[in-house]
């Protein structure tokens, strides 16, 4: 029997840079900031006040209004999402058996924001007052379950959890359950709203953010000598995986083949890498070998790339083991540099620049790398993009916990 070949047939991104891909796309390459001071909630008594918030962000163009109250941000954000990758698609869902088309979604956090509001009104108001909706709209698997409800998706439907691996593992666990024959078509990715008071306080508290409150847009700067820490950002990033020959037969247009995926664990400490990138290496690794790729036929990665400093050390060493000579030929570019940290989203969104790549043989830049780090000595393409032509590239993601993602996707030719 032959291997079932998937596709991606659809992308819809919530950003800080905005919700129309061709909009969101420009401004990256533009070299824009979504990175700004904070206006969801009062940050002036923080020791961090910035964030790449999603300020435009309204639920209303995706979601009844009353609908929508009984969704927490991550999971409007996931719909509206999936909203877009559908429309982006062209996919009917009259026209295919709904029991063949699947949900994954990611999310590291889940619905922060519902858990501090519901608290507030207990201790404050008293456990009458707490809302019937709050289990529903907090819970985890919020996204999913609520993207197979508004998509009519009757097939497998699951949610991953695996810190700010979890939108690459949902892809990677899509793509096998395509290959399996489970599904024809599965919405895949993750979605982040962990911009709260008790998340940049939780994050602060760790040491693990940037303080550049004086120049947020300038915050994150990955492999610069300068970077201290990572920058909150929220959003969501759905992609529409296809069996290719369903996509072909219904006439759909195909960005790029999901070639391989692969997964590692540190084993290590919670919060910390390897500092010799130990799992990325495997990971990175079981992607390449998953595709049949060689990894003299890698050209770009879209790199995890946080800007703190043991994860991007981390990640430059794990990229020269993989790669060896080849490692200095590689253009490598941080999307975190404009967007900051999204988390359990993070993995998605990352991944619909990496296809855009391929599709449009241009690389959006790293922004913020002035002052090279000696320690991570690789091309990151600094603060301009780059027309290049792009065959095959791939897109990690790192999380707490020491999970590790790598995925791998190429041009069909």
């Amino acid at each position: 029997m032959n291997e079932r070949r998937v596709v991606i047939t659809g992308m819809g991104v919530i950003t800080s840079l905005g919700s129309n891909l061709e909009t969101f796309w420009e401004r990256l390459l533009r070299g824009e900031s979504g990175i700004d001071h904070i206006r969801q909630f009062d940050a002036s008594q923080f020791d961090v006040r910035f964030a790449g918030e999603c300020v435009d962000f309204s639920p209303d163009p995706y979601i009844d209004r009353r609908e929508a109250k009984r969704l927490d941000r991550f999971a409007q954000m996931a719909v509206a999402a999936a909203k877009e990758a559908w429309k982006d698609s062209n996919l009917d869902m009259a026209r295919v058996d709904a029991t063949r088309v699947g949900v994954i979604m990611g999310s590291g956090i889940g619905g922060l924001l519902e858990i501090e509001e519901q608290y507030k009104r207990l201790m404050e108001k008293g456990p009458s007052k707490v809302s019937a909706f709050t289990i529903p709209k907090l819970m985890g698997n919020a996204a999913s379950a609520n993207v197979s409800i508004f998509q009519g998706a009757k097939g497998p439907s699951t949610s991953v959890v695996t810190a700010c691996a979890s939108a690459a593992h949902a892809l990677g666990d899509a793509l096998w359950a395509i290959k399996r024959g489970e599904a024809d078509i599965m919405y895949a990715g993750g979605a982040e709203a962990a911009v709260t008071p008790l998340g940049l306080a939780a994050f602060s508290a760790m040491k693990a953010l940037s303080t550049r409150n004086d120049d947020p847009r300038h915050a994150s700067r990955p492999f610069d000598r300068d970077r201290d820490g990572f920058v909150m950002g929220e959003g969501a990033g759905v992609l529409i995986l296809e069996e290719m020959e369903h996509a072909l037969n219904r006439g759909a247009r195909i960005y790029a083949e999901l070639a391989g995926v692969g997964a590692s664990s540190d084993a290590g400490h919670i919060t910390q890498p390897d500092e010799q990138g130990d799992g990325a290496v495997r990971a990175m690794q079981a992607a390449l070998q998953h595709a049949r790729i060689q990894p003299t036929q890698v050209s770009y990665i879209n790199a995890h790339g946080t800007s703190t400093p043991l994860g991007d050390v981390a990640e430059t060493n794990a990229i020269k083991r993989v790669f060896g000579d080849h490692a200095r030929r590689l253009a490598i570019s941080s999307t975190k540099s404009a967007l900051g940290h999204l988390l359990g989203a993070s993995g998605a969104v990352e991944l619909v620049v990496t296809v855009m790549t391929l599709q449009r043989n241009i690389i959006t830049p790293t922004i913020n790398l002035e002052h090279p780090d000696p320690q991570c000595d690789l091309d990151y393409v600094p603060n301009q993009p780059r027309d290049m032509r792009v065959d095959v590239a791939l897109c990690n993601s790192f999380g707490f916990g020491g999970h590790n993602a790598s995925v791998c996707v190429r041009r069909l030719s």
